[in-house]
Parts: structure tokens; sequence; C-alpha cells
């Protein structure tokens, strides 16, 4: 009976496939019939993405304008063997479609191995060409099918002409003329065998091999150069001597990106839009040519204003290697407002702002403060302020200096707040427990990328954070205890006006409004009567921050915070050991010279005509009455320490 159901089965099995197979034959032909191939005039002739501010005013584009159209007789046919060796061996002998490709991607797909790419050069010009970047079954078989229909009507060298003549290579770039251009800066005529082969390398994905666009793509870049150079190898198409010395050779591009639309300060935004972008899922082909209309969280007032008080107030004759970033949040929202990334993105393309890192300096003391407050330290307590003092770490002693080596004498942690007292707040974030000092800071906007260790000079800021790390910390605080995860794009819609894609504010509550409220009336004393005073004179509204200078004064920081913008401002070099001092004229640059004036400038032109708010009064929750806090932490004597220290080094401020 077994035996006899398994026949069954068996033959029915057939007669289904059979039908399928049949039923897959007639569908795919009727689809045959039914799609034409569309005029490639419209694929060159594609619509820009533009980039607008909040308000709807345009910002920038990306663009497919970048393309010139060269025969395949002027390009050179070491570059064609690249990029055949890259990406189809064997086009010239194999159909338009290749099922065993196909099939073996899939499977490697499905099996969650490195992910491939079953389509032949004739399939990646039809999808390029006529086509949406879509993964759907729809726009595989429509590939499929005008793939097949090209074959039918061109050659193979013409496939091959149109083909290079329209895959995108990044930068903004079309085609291998224009490729070449904008990573070599002279013609496809005048490319080296290496040169064709990094090009070809690159094509497959700009984003993945282009090692001027993001971290680790340099690696990737130097493998798959070796790849193409040895499939040039096994078809023939070069050498076994030229190949190894190609080899040895150092895999490098012209740092320059080609296109105008991001020369200046603008390049960082619109740089970072397209990051952004590609983050939440739109490739760069379709931003290139897909007329999408991108509105970014970008105030203008704002942009405009971060950008004059950089070029107004910021230091005169700075050296070249001198990085200034700013970044303003809208607190509760997490919206990006204004951002200074650097002078010119075609030279320089990190972003000082999101992307550059250099060490806090006494910017990190509010996370001690809020440890401190969450631990019932009230503001009333009284500490001991000379210097130096010495305080355990790990059974060593570790020697703090205050900002000129100072005394302050028996102080109040509020007075010590303004003041910036070093001697104080070391004490204060071992009393508060570091382990709690780091806590508040991860919960406040400091990421885990940003190394942090339960140690005292973590009170003192030795991490090395980005200006934006810093700002939404600080915007937590301006929220009265509400994170919001940072954010630049706002809303995208299609060629048709649809909406593909709507930002959203992602908050939480990780601190108490009643402890901010408190905070904040402490870190308005450094505004107020403080280490920024000077430079926030004339600001004519509420506002509350912090300086932050690191050891040797190699960065300074002010990051300040009104109810409506949160602002981080931070001057460092290439070198992180390299100095500050001397620059603008002045010895010790610190926090509250040229970051805090440019914080002043900035702020008063972004809120230019907007309502004047206060911040809310402080709670006191932890009551009015002074509290003793000198001496709870176990300190050296000057004499039992000297032995064991380490070199002197200067205090932050």
């Amino acid at each position: 009976m077994a035996k006899r159901w398994r026949r069954i089965v068996g033959r029915v099995s057939i007669l289904l496939g059979g039908f399928g197979f049949v039923v897959g034959s007639v569908v795919f032909g009727i689809a045959y019939f039914m799609v034409d191939i569309p005029d490639p005039n419209e694929y060159v002739n594609s619509q820009a993405t533009i980039i607008q501010y909040a308000d709807g005013s345009e910002l920038g584009r990306l663009g497919a304008q970048n393309r010139t159209v060269i025969p395949l007789a002027k390009i050179p046919l070491h570059l064609r063997h690249a990029v055949l060796a890259a990406e189809d061996r064997n086009f010239y002998s194999q159909s338009a479609v290749n099922p065993i490709a196909i099939a073996r991607a899939a499977i490697n797909n499905l099996l969650g191995r490195q992910l491939q790419g079953g389509s032949t050069i004739t399939q990646q010009y039809a999808k390029t060409a006529f086509l949406t970047s879509e993964r759907t079954w729809t726009r595989k078989i429509k590939e499929l099918i005008i793939a097949i229909k090209l074959e039918n009507q061109l050659s193979k060298d013409e496939i091959l002409e149109n083909y290079l003549n329209t895959i995108y290579f990044g930068r903004g770039a079309y085609g291998v003329e224009t490729g070449a251009q904008a990573y070599f800066g002279h013609g496809v005529e005048s490319l080296s065998v290496k040169e064709s082969a990094i090009l070809a390398s690159i094509l497959r994905s700009p984003g993945l091999y282009d090692p001027y666009y993001k971290d680790g793509n340099q690696s990737r870049l130097d493998s798959r150069y070796l790849y193409v150079i040895d499939g040039m190898v096994e078809a023939d198409w070069l050498n076994e001597t030229r190949a190894t010395k190609l080899k040895g050779l150092k895999v490098e591009v012209n740092p320059r990106l080609s296109s105008g639309r991001l020369a200046g300060p603008r390049g960082y935004l619109i740089s970072w839009v397209q990051r952004e972008l590609n983050i939440l899922g739109f490739p760069d082909e379709e931003l290139m040519i897909g007329g999408l209309v991108v509105r970014t969280t970008l105030e203008k007032q704002a942009q405009e204003a971060a950008q004059i008080a950089v070029q107004e107030v910021g230091p005169k004759d700075a050296p070249e290697d001198l990085h200034i970033g700013l970044l303003s949040i809208r607190p509760g929202t997490g919206e990006i407002v204004a951002m200074y990334g650097g002078e010119d993105y075609l030279q320089r393309q990190l972003n000082d702002a999101t992307q550059g890192i250099t060490q806090a300096g006494s910017t990190f003391k509010v996370f001690a403060l809020i440890a401190a407050l969450e631990q019932g330290i009230p503001l009333t307590s009284i500490w001991n302020g000379d210097s130096p003092q010495f305080f355990d770490d790990l059974g060593k002693p570790y020697k703090v200096n205050n900002y000129g080596k100072e005394d302050y004498g028996d102080v109040t942690l509020l007075r010590a707040t303004g003041s910036s007292i070093n001697t104080i707040y070391v004490p204060l974030g071992i009393a508060a427990g570091l382990e709690n000092v780091v806590s508040a800071a991860r919960r406040a906007g400091i990421p885990e990328s940003v190394a942090m260790l339960p140690t005292p000079s973590v009170v003192l800021g030795v991490s090395s954070p980005r200006v934006i790390d810093v700002a939404a910390a600080y915007a937590t605080f301006a929220a009265e205890g509400v994170y919001a995860k940072p954010f630049i794009v706002n809303e995208v819609l299609g060629p048709n006006k649809g909406v593909l894609y709507q930002g959203r504010i992602e908050a939480q509550e990780v601190f108490s409004s009643d402890l901010m409220r408190d905070l904040n009336y402490a870190l308005r004393q450094v505004v107020l009567a403080g280490t920024a005073t000077s430079a926030i004179k004339g600001l004519g509204r509420q506002a509350a921050g912090k300086t932050g200078t690191s050891n040797e004064n190699t960065s300074a920081w002010f990051t300040g915070y009104t109810p409506e913008l949160a602002t981080s401002v931070a001057f460092f070099r290439d070198d992180a050991l390299t100095t500050l001092r001397g620059i603008g004229g002045i010895t010790s640059l610190t926090g509250g010279t040229f970051p805090a004036r440019i914080w002043t400038e900035y702020t008063k032109r972004a809120l230019d005509g907007v309502p004047k708010s206060k911040f809310r009064p402080p709670v006191n929750i932890n009551g009015l009455e002074p509290v003793d806090m000198r001496g709870v932490v176990m300190t050296y004597t000057k004499e039992s320490a000297t032995a064991l220290m380490p070199p002197e080094e200067e205090a932050t401020r």
C-alpha cells in the first residue's frame, strides 16, 4: 500500500511540475511581449534628488547630470578587461541571462553566505538604464526580459559600450569617463592598468569600496583589487609577471571629490543627509536618478548663523590643521537644526561635527554632578577646593590640579560647578560612584562607541566623543531629562510626491525632571558667574552650559543650551597631542574663549525673532541644608604621594 501511494504521489508531482513549467512558460511568454525596452534617454535625463531645509527652500541636489558618453573604441582594452574580470568574465561567450549563476547566488544568499549577485553585465545594464533598484520579483522578471531583448537587438560590443557609459561609480559620476575624472583626475584614455583595475573594483558598490566614503572601505577595495587582477590573469588578459608587480602597488585614488555641489561647508550637510538616506534604505543609485524630494530638519536661519559665527568670531590666521565642529539640536525631538563640519568638504571629507573626535575635558563633569544628585548629594554640600590634591586610583595616588593651580578653599558644590574646580569634582565622582558617572553619561546620550572607564580621570573628560554626542547629551538636560536620538532626514517624497519615508522622534525619559531642574540651575552658574561669563555676555536670554579644556590645551569645548536649542562647539587639531596655545593670539585657548564666543554669536542669530523662554526654577531635591563632604573621599598627603606620581600634567577646565 505504501509503495502504491509513493507511486501516485510521484506521478502527481511530475504532472504538477510539468503543469507549473507550462504555466510559467506561458506567463513568461506573455510578459515577454508586454514588456518593451524603454528609451535609454529617459535615464540620462532622469530627475535629480532635491534636498531641502525644513522650510522647503532648497539646500542642494544629488543628481545624475555628471555623465559623458564616449565610444567603445576610445575605452582602453585593459579597462574593458578589468570590468569584465570584476563583473562578468564570460560576457562574450554566454547569453544575457546565466541561470546557473542566478541559482548559485540564490543558494548562497539563503544559506547566509557572502551575498552574491547572479546578474550578467547585460542584466546590470538593463536594471541600471531602464529600471529602479527595488527588490521585487516583478522588477527582476522585467530585468530578465529586457536583457534578453537587448541581446536580440544589440551586439555584445554595443551592450558593453552602453553599460560602461551608464554604470554608477559614486561621487556623482556616471560612466567610465566621469568615473576616471572623479577618482584619478584625468580622462579614461589615460587610465593605466592599475587605475583600470581600481575603477573596476569600485563600480560594484561605491559606498563599500570608495576609501574616502567611510572607514573600512580601503581594506575592502584592496581585496577587491586583487580579485580583479587575478581574474584578468585567469582570462589571459594579463600575464603573471605584470600581475605580480601590480599586486605590489599601493591602491589609492584622488581624495578630492569632483562634484562642485559638495564644495564648502554645504558639502558636509549634503554628505551627512546622503549617509542617513543610505541607512534608511535609499541607495545612491536611486538618489542620483530618482527625482526624490528630501525635507531635512536643518533650519536655514540657524545654518546660516552657524557658518557666520565660525567665520566672523573664530580665530584669524589659524593653522590649516585646526578643526572647528558645531552641532545644534532641538531638545526633546533630536532634530539637527544646524551643523558646521568644516570649511571645505572637497579638501577634507571627515565631518568635524559628526565624525571627528577629541578629548571632552570638563564638559564631562556634568555626568559626575548628575550621579551625585542621584545619590543624594546636594548642591549646597561643602567641599575643599585647594590644589593640588591626591586621590586613590586602583591603589595608586592620582594627582589633581585646578586650572592655574588656584586654591579655592571650602566652597559649595554649586560654586565648584560655576568655577569648574577639579579638586572638588574628582572626589565628587568618587563619592557618587564612578560606575554611576559612566551610567549617567550613557543615559544622557554618550554612545557605547566612546570609551569610558570608571576611573577618577573619567570625571575630567579623558574620553573622546564626537561633537554630536555631547550636543545630544546636553539637549537631554534642556529637555529636562528626555533623551532624543539625533536625526537629519524628516521626510522623503517620491517623484509623484507620494511619501516614501516619514521621520519620527525617538525619545525616552532617562532622568527625572526635578533632578534636571537642579542640574540646569547649577549649569546656569557657568554662564552667570563662572568660566564662560565673559564670552556669553550680551546673549540676552537665559542659558546654561559647560566649558571644557583638555590637558595641555589640546582641545577646547563650549556646550551650552537654552530651552530652545542645545549646541556644542569644539576646537581640536589633526594630532591629538598638538596644543591650541597661541591660536588667535590667545596664550591658552580654553572653552571659555573662542568656543563660547562662537556659541554665543550662533545662538543670538539662530534664535533671532524667537520668543525668549526661561528655565524652570530648581527644586532642591536633596534639600538646602549644607552637608560637609570634606575628607569623605580617601586622599594621600603630598609627601606620601610624591614618590609614586607620574609627571605633572596641566589641569583641565
